[in-house]
């Protein structure tokens, strides 16, 4: 063995596969574009939801630091410096964290639309509506409903303050989540409005 090759012997693990594995500019190009575009998805997480997820302090300052900057060059670079920290890392148990916060996030617009669906029919339709609601939903407290949509349509006819209205929806979000009996709830709210009812008259 000559010298030129004991000297790469000598070399560290790293440096040695350095030389046996030259990476593939435009392979690179790709991956640190890839996580560019991780790092604006984490910028626009929430901070609860960025705390959930196993990311270096570094790096976690770092995104917090850039989701509150204008679109600016300054950005960018951040931006840039973000994917190369995580090029160093597996960032694959964080994508997958990621995607299943995003899907939780999907979930819960399309479980608002629908709420925000049923109470915007109940409100325009009345007791049409609520057929169609108490056929699906048989589960439903019907007395209650009926009294929260009547001040609802009151409060709406008469340009009040939309409480009533707010509570429907409370009260058809636990109703489509399944669970349709919440009394303890309900007679708390059930008393806030009575209370209002006497004050206002």
């Amino acid at each position: 063995m000559n010298q030129d090759n004991y000297d790469y012997y000598e070399e560290s693990e790293d440096d040695a596969e350095q030389y046996a594995i030259r990476p593939n500019k435009t392979q690179l190009k790709k991956d640190i574009a890839e996580l560019f575009a991780l790092g604006e998805k984490l910028s626009r997480i929430s901070a609860t939801q960025l705390a959930s997820l196993a990311i270096p302090d570094k790096i976690h300052q770092a995104i917090r630091e850039v989701s509150g900057m204008p679109l600016n060059s300054a950005r960018k670079r951040l931006l840039k410096y973000i994917a190369g920290q995580l090029h160093k890392m597996d960032c694959e148990p964080i994508k997958e964290s990621l995607a299943k916060l995003e899907n939780k996030s999907a979930h819960a617009a399309r479980e608002h639309h629908q709420v925000e669906r049923w109470r915007d029919r109940l409100l325009a339709e009345g007791d049409k509506a609520l057929t169609e609601l108490l056929d699906d939903y048989p589960d439903v407290d019907r007395q209650y409903l009926r009294q929260l949509l009547r001040t609802a349509q009151k409060e709406q006819a008469a340009s009040a303050p939309p409480r009533a209205n707010r509570l429907l929806y409370r009260y058809l979000k636990t109703v489509l989540d399944g669970e349709a009996h919440f009394d303890d709830a309900e007679d708390d709210e059930e008393e806030d409005m009575d209370d209002e009812e006497q004050d206002a008259s």
